[in-house]
């Protein structure tokens, strides 16, 4: 069952408070590409996408939408002010050179060390990985938005991924919609609960173990 958009979009709320100003910042299809809508105006960022974009601004209005401007996932998007054009391959040597402090990417699996598989599940048909590996290899912090569990209850955050990995001890933030994670060399540190969640239904519902904060915040729906 998916999300309702209150839900992708507490999340997303969350995960905008990584993003501090004039940082450069990539944001995956799905819940990343609503991150945008919940900064600030006094927030000066320059979000990039792989197609050639640098500078999207937040989604655009229904019916104000440009056909020939889109993200990575072919979603409609706004320029800001001083946001710029270029191909793919300029788009990607940014990524490769470590110009993106920040990127907020979706996921199959995610390990108790941080290892990331969001590109695949055998034997189905996909587009392909896109920037994915380039990201989670080079963007300077790796954050994960994802649902706690797949569609069939089963734990998303466990010991070892059984899909193809996109990269190994890459994340470093996981934002669920139940609960936010740090990762570290050690694990996992749950240090958020998402209301009206308890500690036990996220262990419940969690397929590894991990360390709990002395002060554990709760961040109401």
């Amino acid at each position: 069952m998916g999300m309702g958009i209150d839900v992708r979009n507490q999340m997303a709320k969350r995960a905008a408070e990584e993003i501090q100003n004039g940082m450069v910042v990539n944001l995956g299809i799905g819940i990343p590409s609503l991150v945008p809508n919940h900064l600030s105006k006094e927030t000066m960022v320059m979000f990039h996408a792989e197609n050639g974009i640098t500078g999207m601004g937040p989604s655009p209005v229904k019916g104000e939408e440009d056909e020939n401007l889109c993200n990575a996932g072919g979603f409609p998007v706004t320029l800001n002010m001083g946001g710029s054009y270029c191909d793919s391959a300029i788009a990607f040597g940014m990524i490769r050179r470590g110009r993106v402090d920040i990127t907020i990417l979706g996921s199959l699996q995610v390990s108790q060390y941080g290892d990331l598989a969001n590109w695949i599940v055998p034997g189905k048909k996909v587009p392909g990985m896109g920037g994915a590996m380039e990201l989670a290899q080079k963007a300077k912090k790796v954050i994960v938005v994802m649902n706690h569990c797949d569609k069939h209850g089963n734990p998303k955050i466990v010991p070892s991924c059984t899909l193809p990995l996109t990269s190994a001890r890459c994340v470093d933030l996981i934002v669920t919609d139940l609960a936010v994670f740090k990762v570290s060399e050690d694990g996992l540190l749950l240090t958020e609960l998402f209301s009206p969640f308890n500690l036990e239904y996220v262990v419940n519902k969690t397929g590894c173990e991990f360390k709990i904060s002395k002060t554990v915040r709760n961040i109401p729906y």
